[in-house]
């Protein structure tokens, strides 16, 4: 162990958020060297939080038209208030590449779906590493592609479609904006960038210091990076921060934590933004780490959450 890494968790530790410090030490460590154990390990936290979906809304599964003729799976959820044609939230969840599936996001995606009454469809893209860079990016798109032709079945308006993720899944909506914006279709209202993983460089000065972060840390990225590129050269589909030109993408919703070695990044890619003309709203929340928002008693959790839900009530209601 480097001689100031015990060092710098205790600071670390001692700058978290008071309520989220009990939280912290049932949460999943995510060691990314054994990618099965820590896929179980996931698993096993998931069984011992399961994720509840609101009453009223319905679950079900679908598959979008996926690349080289294959099927992207799906879930959706809608309310069963919801009656007329309204707005879709296109969700991806986290896991660094390498972890996760919808059933991570059950009760987000359904309380969102009950709180606003939007379309909110869930991606179980491929994972990396035995589906690295590009797979993930191109389900992203297809699934994308594919809802926006869903409108009369499904009782989606096309022109409000925002795309939203958590930590990986942040990255992999601002992959799928920049492609949509460069192939001119199909439109998109928004994206909700929280804790996004964005740049491949590990370059920032909160990533070269976040070795002893909470949950997720320098060491984490670098591997799960190496596992999702697969020896591939990235591209900004790969790693959004190595767009040159971030002209033309929709307004953008972008969340950090003080804590987390993703901070930089995100406050980076939020700038640029802005200095391209794209509207942006960035939050950077006080003593919270990387996946804080998981921890549901903590005052600043609930806080976060609630955010979400009104940004994306203004974003895609609000004229």
């Amino acid at each position: 162990m480097p001689p100031n890494s015990a060092r710098q968790r205790a600071e670390v530790t001692r700058n978290v958020d008071p309520e989220l410090v009990e939280g912290l030490k049932g949460m999943p460590a995510l060691d990314l060297s054994d990618v099965a154990a820590a896929r179980e390990e996931l698993q096993a936290f998931l069984r011992l939080s399961p994720q509840q979906v609101p009453a009223g809304v319905r679950v079900w599964s679908d598959v979008a038209a996926g690349p080289g003729g294959g099927a992207v799976p799906v879930r959706i959820y809608r309310h069963a208030a919801t009656t007329t044609a309204t707005g879709a939230l296109l969700w991806f969840h986290g896991g660094g590449f390498v972890l996760g599936s919808p059933d991570m996001d059950d009760a987000f995606c359904g309380a969102v779906a009950a709180k606003l009454g939007l379309i909110v469809i869930s991606v179980d893209y491929r994972l990396a590493p035995e589906h690295p860079y590009p797979a993930a990016v191109d389900d992203c798109w297809s699934a994308l592609r594919w809802l926006a032709t869903q409108g009369e079945r499904l009782g989606i308006d096309p022109a409000r479609i925002a795309l939203g993720g958590q930590s990986a899944g942040g990255g992999l909506a601002a992959a799928t904006a920049l492609r949509a914006r460069d192939d001119g279709r199909p439109d998109v209202a928004a994206q909700l960038l929280l804790e996004p993983v964005l740049d491949v460089r590990l370059a920032t000065p909160s990533m070269r210091n976040g070795a002893e972060t909470p949950i997720w840390n320098l060491p984490r990225a670098q591997q799960s990076w190496g596992l999702y590129l697969g020896g591939h050269e990235p591209t900004p589909y790969g790693s959004p921060a190595l767009a040159g030109d971030l002209r033309g993408l929709p307004p953008c919703y972008l969340r950090t934590n003080e804590l987390d070695p993703l901070r930089d990044e995100g406050i980076d890619y939020a700038w640029r933004l802005l200095r391209a003309g794209v509207s942006v709203e960035l939050h950077n929340l006080p003593g919270t780490f990387h996946g804080f928002s998981g921890i549901g008693t903590a005052a600043i959790s609930r806080r976060a959450r609630s955010e979400v839900i009104e940004v994306l009530r203004r974003l895609l209601f609000e004229p």
